[in-house]
């Protein structure tokens, strides 16, 4: 890593020794860490066979010329041990943008040290200071451990909710579907 990203942490959160997770914005040389750590989050999730991402996408994503999404990267010294990565969505009831977390991962080896919780408490800060009307975000139901985590913290898993997805061939053929006269 480079020096100068090690100043910068330390001037970010010099109140934070360095053994303790650091949580900062992604930069473009963080692309490659970034993509570690969803196909780590894959792995996990055991979805690795959809995990079809490069560093291009998420480059263009993140820093192009319309960045879609935003994400903050917690590092142990100068190791990323876990990311967040979110956008901002919109509720038409509360005439508010929201915080939307896609993903939240911490590497196996890094967990039970409260950085997730680290990760959430930044995230929820970031919504607050941008005016959100909510913070969401989905969990798969079998992660028990997750789900419990969740709730401990106060956040409601909502169980009338359920995800649609139409993606790849399904995708394409609602596109290509007639309007109605």
């Amino acid at each position: 890593m480079r020096s100068d990203r090690l100043d910068e942490r330390n001037k970010l959160q010099k109140d934070k020794p360095m053994t303790q997770l650091q949580i900062l914005p992604a930069k473009p040389a963080d692309v490659s860490a970034i993509l570690e750590l969803i196909r780590g989050l894959a792995e996990f999730e055991r979805l690795s066979h959809i995990c079809v991402a490069t560093e291009s996408d998420i480059a263009t994503a993140l820093f192009g010329e319309k960045p879609v999404v935003e994400v903050v990267l917690g590092w142990r010294d100068a190791v990323p041990v876990a990311f967040a990565l979110f956008f901002h969505n919109f509720s038409t009831f509360l005439g508010r943008r929201g915080l939307y977390l896609e993903d939240l991962y911490v590497r196996p080896e890094w967990r039970g040290r409260g950085y997730g919780r680290e990760l959430l408490i930044h995230l929820a800060k970031i919504a607050v200071d941008r005016g959100c009307g909510r913070f969401e975000w989905t969990v798969l139901d079998w992660n028990a451990r997750a789900i419990s985590f969740y709730e401990a913290l106060g956040a409601q898993i909502l169980p009338d909710w359920r995800i649609t997805r139409a993606t790849g061939a399904s995708l394409e053929r609602l596109a290509r579907m007639e309007l109605a006269p």
